[in-house]
């Protein structure tokens, strides 16, 4: 969750270089940023959370309400539900497309989602709970996540399928409808992991001043 300027400018880092080679020179990074919705939801998603959480001033919710209003309207047009505080830096959105996602889900840092993604809570009967995601987990499109369920770091899930118990195995792939575990490899080739890059790049940059 974003606490401070210093997490708000790492996020807005991870998410850039986690959505793959176009952002990696900062050139190129900000005119097919400007021309691209989905980086722009992403962009306005993490300053809507920073407003929310550190600025809460008189002046602040004035411009919450107004991010708020610019936030509502670009995700309407893109058909995302995605409310904030819910994905940790590194979220990689490359498609516009029905993606709904529960205020009580938790996703960790380097998350990739395809469209027509649900993250959703479970029946009354089992408490009305979300899914809690770990790290590094790569969600194919059409997947249908919900309930109660957790997700360990470095899984991979097929696209269409649905999932609605834990897997708690690293570094697998699941698929099926009810999902399964169908190999041993999961979703470390298949996207950038944005805030291993960052933190590299920081390092980096430290180290030559």
């Amino acid at each position: 969750m974003i606490q401070s300027k210093e997490d708000y400018l790492f996020f807005l880092e991870a998410d850039r270089l986690g959505r793959g080679r176009w952002y990696w020179n900062r050139n190129w990074h900000w005119y097919y940023g400007f021309t691209n919705e989905t980086w722009a939801f992403q962009r306005l998603l993490r300053k809507v959370e920073y407003h929310k959480n550190c600025r809460r001033s008189v002046l602040g919710g004035c411009s919450n309400k107004l991010l708020s209003y610019r936030f509502m309207h670009l995700s309407t047009r893109l058909g995302f539900t995605i409310p904030p505080n819910v994905f940790g830096p590194g979220l990689c959105l490359l498609h516009r497309g029905t993606i709904v996602v529960s205020d009580l889900a938790r996703v960790g840092e380097n998350c990739a989602v395809r469209q027509c993604v649900t993250i959703g809570v479970g029946s009354r009967d089992e408490g009305m709970k979300a899914p809690q995601i770990g790290i590094n987990v790569f969600i194919g499109p059409g997947a249908v996540l919900i309930g109660d369920i957790r997700i360990a770091d470095g899984i991979a899930i097929g696209a269409n399928s649905v999932v609605n118990r834990s897997f708690l195995e690293e570094g697998t792939t699941i698929a099926g409808v009810p999902a399964r575990k169908v190999s041993n490899k999961g979703s470390e080739d298949l996207f950038d992991r944005g805030t291993e890059l960052a933190r590299d790049r920081a390092k980096a940059m430290h180290s030559n001043t």
